[in-house]
């Protein structure tokens, strides 16, 4: 009957799959994502009675709130979000996770001895982006300077640069930049923008110092920008300063103009702030090592470094 379909074109011409061999067919109908009109008609069914729970529609609608508690199926680490592979990685740890356990004392109080070099440094970059603006302005005059600036080899855009960078300094580490750890990027780039607009602010009450003065009129007063507290609460307490850390204090004052003193003040005590924490945390590490020490002499289970170090912090156990 083949002539006579195409004679009198009955022959379902949209179904592009018709010549093909029926198994190949069936591959590519089921793998294929675009699916072709079939040429060969369902087979018809008989009609089934419909039951009372197939006539009752279902509204049962799942609850945001449980959703929103459950964890995902899947750590953050996994390429599919969607829950595949979730068998696999039921017993993942991440590796910070388990390097952190297997990491020995010394290990740790490095750690800490290490973020807390990395913290300056990293105040140190924050400063130098908030300061772009006054480093192409030397870069500039570096590059194609005029008679004045070739004389004085660019002497006023060094200066405006390194007072950019110092009170940038100083205004990050009083708002309490990269105080704890723990904090998300978010907030520590809110603290860098606010001790951005500080600067604009104290630089702009200085031309208007500036200009009062030359004009002959009364300078005015401007309310202190540097606040008395970080932005964000630091872990360690904001305790007094010590005789000695006065008097480092006060040599410091000396050496800087009246006007910074403010902020030369508050990023003083944001350094002490951290050293304290610091000290905090080390102090937590050997206070740890010293317990689990102890739980080993209890138990039977103490070597020989345990009593030297027993001996050495004055509390050596008697056999």
């Amino acid at each position: 009957m083949g002539w006579w379909q195409s004679l009198w074109g009955t022959e379902n011409t949209d179904d592009p799959l018709r010549k093909l061999d029926p198994k190949l067919r069936e591959y590519l109908e089921k793998e294929s994502p675009v699916k072709y009109p079939s040429s060969q008609a369902p087979p018809s069914q008989p009609p089934q009675p419909q039951t009372k729970s197939a006539q009752t529609p279902s509204h049962t609608t799942p609850d945001p709130t449980q959703s929103a508690q459950d964890p995902p199926p899947v750590p953050k680490e996994s390429e599919f979000q969607d829950g595949r592979y979730a068998h696999l990685w039921k017993t993942y740890r991440p590796l910070a996770e388990i390097e952190a356990e297997t990491k020995s004392d010394q290990e740790k109080i490095m750690d800490v001895l290490e973020g807390y070099k990395e913290r300056k440094s990293q105040i140190g970059r924050a400063a130098l982006e908030n300061c772009a603006l006054e480093q192409v302005d030397w870069r500039s005059c570096m590059n194609n300077p005029s008679v004045a600036e070739r004389l004085t080899m660019c002497r006023a855009q060094v200066k405006k640069f390194e007072r950019c960078y110092t009170t940038q300094t100083r205004l990050l580490k009083a708002l309490g930049y990269l105080s704890t750890l723990d904090r998300s990027p978010e907030v520590e780039e809110e603290i860098q923008m606010h001790a951005d607009a500080m600067y604009q602010k104290l630089v702009a009450q200085e031309a208007e110092i500036e200009a009062a003065k030359a004009e002959g009129r009364p300078v005015p007063k401007f309310a202190p920008v540097v606040p008395k507290k970080p932005l964000v609460p630091s872990a360690a307490p904001d305790a007094d300063l010590s005789a000695e850390q006065q008097a480092t204090l006060k040599t410091r004052l000396e050496n800087i103009p009246e006007e910074d003193h403010a902020a030369e003040i508050e990023a003083f005590r944001a350094e002490q702030r951290a050293k304290a924490e610091l000290g905090q945390r080390l102090r937590g590490i050997l206070d740890q090592q010293e317990a689990e020490r102890k739980a080993r002499i209890e138990a039977g289970q103490h070597t020989a470094w345990d009593r030297v170090m027993g001996v050495v912090r004055g509390n050596g156990e008697k056999k």
